[in-house]
């Protein structure tokens, strides 16, 4: 696959007669929703096998061999060229793909009482590059009962597509995170035994074969009464056969302050868990300023350190599929940012006619704009470029997988880029 960013007067024609492709391919693989008005800056993936490649001032074989993990005679060959002749700047040189490696794939999905048709559209589209399908949430009431989410037609899609269910248990209450009932669960023994009861009784009858805990917002204090609940939540689930694995808050130190942080031991919960998924998302969030929702010097930070406490094979990294649109000037107590799809947010940008920036620093993309009402606004969303960042990190540093927070908000460039890089695992 290729990640192509359009330039300044580029149409689509013109970009798939550089690629030897039709125009529609590129249309339908993107769903692109400007095919007649591109913008400036704006990413696609071209669905060619492997890449080609540019040749740019200094660039040797053995140079662009090295960057693309292909020796340099290799390159030569595919490219019929003899390896001393001289590269012109310009030359398109064909670049092989690299060999898939295995990785677990998980997507949340958040249903109100009925799964849409639009949410189950995008859940059909997604299960073919999915390990995991988790449904949140399973929200805990305080005598350890559950209030379900709907469930209409997971099981059967999952089945279709050989995607293993994963029940979310959340301490949710009104759709926030409480820390009453998190302490309830975390202390009282007697819920928690009717907790596990109800938990294996639903996943046995839903079909789910992993539990995932999603336990945030916690009183400090109970750190300790956590770990002691999930270790014996993995006693009584495992030897029933499923697997139990956790949300971790994206700490950056063990001693880290704050209500998200301090009851998330990652030592812990790397050592008991089957595996974890890092929140490494939300830096910029609806009711905070304007910047990159996983930018990927802070998300690199959060790994590093979970790296000094458990596994890379235990880490799933947590990835947005979604950004925001913020009015400014941004003030605290404003109106919260509009969250928006991808596929929206490059949509804004044709309408407004305005040119994709990206941060070098955060690899994220944004730009601004100002409405009809003359209200300025920034925006700051994912694409092709964000996306294969965090693949990089993936593959790099020999993690678990990705971790998607969530389905429903289009982005089909990340799904390609996921079924060109991964040998996705599938459990069933």
């Amino acid at each position: 696959m290729q990640i192509h960013v359009v330039a300044r007067g580029q149409t689509l024609p013109d970009i798939a007669e550089a690629y030897s492709l039709s125009a529609d391919v590129i249309e339908q693989a993107n769903r692109l929703p400007n095919p007649q008005d591109l913008v400036p800056g704006q990413a696609m993936v071209i669905p060619i096998s492997g890449q080609y490649y540019w040749v740019q001032r200094g660039d040797t074989l053995y140079k662009i061999g090295r960057r693309f993990g292909v020796p340099p005679f290799r390159l030569a060959q595919i490219n019929r060229l003899s390896p001393q002749t001289p590269l012109r700047i310009g030359m398109r040189l064909y670049i092989p793909p690299a060999a898939k490696r295995p990785a677990e794939i998980n997507a949340y999905i958040e249903p109100d009482t009925q799964l849409s048709e639009a949410l189950r559209r995008e859940t059909e589209q997604a299960s073919p590059y999915l390990t995991y399908l988790s449904v949140a949430s399973y929200r805990v009431r305080r005598d350890g009962s559950l209030q379900a989410p709907g469930t209409n037609q997971l099981p059967a899609i999952a089945r279709r597509n050989r995607v293993a269910l994963a029940m979310v248990i959340s301490n949710q209450e009104e759709d926030q995170f409480s820390e009453e009932i998190g302490h309830i669960i975390m202390n009282n023994t007697e819920v928690q035994d009717q907790l596990l009861a109800n938990i294996i009784e639903t996943a046995n009858r839903v079909g789910y074969s992993d539990i995932h805990f999603d336990f945030e917002f916690l009183p400090p204090p109970d750190r300790e009464p956590y770990n002691r609940f999930l270790e014996k939540a993995v006693n009584r689930l495992r030897p029933l056969g499923f697997t139990v694995s956790t949300a971790l808050a994206p700490k950056t130190s063990r001693g880290q302050r704050g209500q998200w942080y301090e009851a998330h031991d990652y030592r812990f919960h790397g050592r008991v868990a089957d595996f974890v998924v890092l929140m490494t998302y939300e830096w910029g969030y609806s009711g905070g300023p304007p910047m990159a929702v996983s930018p990927i010097n802070e998300v690199r930070r959060v790994v590093d350190y979970a790296l000094s406490e458990m596994p890379a094979n235990k880490i799933s990294l947590g990835q947005n599929l979604y950004g925001y649109d913020w009015t400014l000037p941004y003030r605290p107590g404003n109106p919260p940012a509009r969250g928006l799809s991808p596929q929206q947010a490059i949509a804004i940008a044709a309408r407004e006619n305005v040119e994709i920036q990206y941060d070098p620093v955060a690899q994220a993309p944004h730009f601004n704009y100002v409405d009809d009402a003359g209200n300025r606004h920034t925006v700051w969303f994912e694409d092709a470029r964000s996306i294969q960042a965090k693949i990089n990190l993936v593959k790099e540093l020999g993690l678990r997988g990705i971790s998607y927070w969530r389905l429903g908000l289009a982005f089909p460039q990340n799904w390609l880029l996921i079924g060109d890089q991964f040998q996705v695992v599938k459990k069933r």
